[in-house]
């Protein structure tokens, strides 16, 4: 492996795979996301030591093959009766697993926001450019779903014990 990839990895791997986590809601999903964008690095880098932030680009390559998986699960769902959600990792505080959960209940968009600038704690402006969205839109996601937050987390006990 190029030693400059090497590096990318080593700086960028666990970063990457929290911010993930945050957006998938699922560790080993994002441990694969973020492992696959790093295959699709080695062929094209090249192409990455050209940008000038190589790790936005494996974000939004991971992001755009967790989209892809959640679009293949949503046509395979409906071939399903139910599905048993994941239980949470056992690591996780309380408030951590009603706060998953209720991101979870969210307009994917609103949650891939929410994750991306509050979990991952990426500016505003970075956000937009993962997303491929107008900054404006990014704000106004973020407005809607910490309102949504706030009214599930209010109700849940659970939050407030």
């Amino acid at each position: 492996m190029d030693e400059g990839l090497r590096e990318l990895y080593d700086a960028s791997y666990a970063r990457l795979v929290g911010q993930l986590t945050a957006v998938t809601g699922s560790r080993a999903e994002a441990e694969d996301v973020v492992q696959e964008a790093f295959v699709r690095a080695i062929a094209r880098h090249r192409q990455l030591t050209t940008l000038d932030n190589p790790e936005a680009w494996l974000r939004t390559v991971a992001l755009n093959l967790t989209r892809s998986h959640w679009r293949r699960l949503r046509r395979q769902l409906a071939l399903l009766p139910d599905l048993v959600p994941d239980d949470p990792p056992e690591d996780l505080s309380p408030d951590r697993v009603a706060l998953l959960t209720a991101l979870r209940r969210l307009p994917r968009a609103q949650q891939e926001t929410i994750a991306l600038h509050h979990l991952a704690d990426l500016p505003v402006a970075e956000v937009a450019a993962t997303l491929g969205v107008p900054v404006g839109t990014v704000k106004a996601r973020l407005s809607r779903g910490r309102a949504a937050l706030a009214g599930m987390l209010a109700l849940d006990p659970e939050v407030h014990q």
